[in-house]
């Protein structure tokens, strides 16, 4: 059983009805996506809404955040109106398929922790499943849905696992999209890649590619990590 709350510098994160709980990925999403100059910004499959509370600490545009669970709704609802931002957030508890179909809003950013785990055996927990799977919005909905919802000159942002790039790389360069920025995350320094932040542009861009190490040897957070994270968590000064 997760914490069910989880205590960020200038919001607090109320989680006891929403299967999956606060974690790394979506911190990283939340700090490392690039907000300037938006006015409009739409979280797709907000859970607690904490990406959203991000962005909205980050900038100054209107976030409107779209979940399919009645559970975490009632989570990200609660988080929203206790933060200080509550007149900039909206929620929506729909499917994101219907919500591209038929809102007439436009954003300058869309961001998404997506289901993933699309050859993963579900699991026995239908929120957690219904959260974490493919069941209800996949990659091709996802990217399609976006591109009907962005600006001109918009922008589509995720964090995956590293296995995942290549299908959606390609799904999103079919959609018309192009590689905007791409960022590798390293648990520690001699492991692997795990997950990979990738933010793509409706409009013609050269790539900008760079690596993360969230752990040094030594068992220290990484100073570009402790940077990138120190306006959310309280042990970073």
């Amino acid at each position: 059983m997760g914490n069910p709350w989880f205590q960020f510098k200038k919001f607090r994160i109320e989680q006891e009805n929403s299967a999956l709980k606060v974690g790394t990925d979506g911190v990283l999403l939340g700090a490392w996506c690039e907000v300037a100059n938006t006015k409009q910004i739409l979280d797709v499959g907000t859970g607690t809404g904490l990406i959203a509370l991000m962005l909205a600490q980050r900038s100054e545009a209107k976030i409107h955040a779209v979940e399919i669970n009645g559970e975490a709704c009632k989570d990200a609802l609660n988080n929203f109106q206790k933060s200080p931002w509550a007149g900039r957030l909206k929620l929506y508890h729909a499917d994101f398929n219907y919500f591209s179909q038929n809102s007439s809003s436009k954003y300058d950013l869309v961001v998404s922790n997506p289901p993933y785990f699309e050859k993963s055996l579900r699991s026995a927990d239908p929120a957690s499943a219904l959260a974490r799977h493919d069941t209800s919005l996949s990659f091709l909905q996802l990217i399609t849905g976006s591109k009907k919802l962005l600006t001109e000159n918009g922008r589509l942002a995720v964090v995956l696992p590293v296995g995942t790039l290549d299908d959606f790389r390609e799904t999103a360069r079919l959609a018309g999209f192009y590689l905007y920025r791409k960022t590798q995350v390293i648990p520690k320094t001699g492991k692997a890649p795990k997950r990979i932040l990738l933010e793509f542009s409706v409009s013609v861009v050269y790539p900008v590619v760079d690596e993360l190490f969230i752990m040094q040897k030594q068992d220290k957070y990484s100073e570009k990590y402790v940077n990138l994270t120190k306006e959310f968590y309280l042990n970073f000064l």
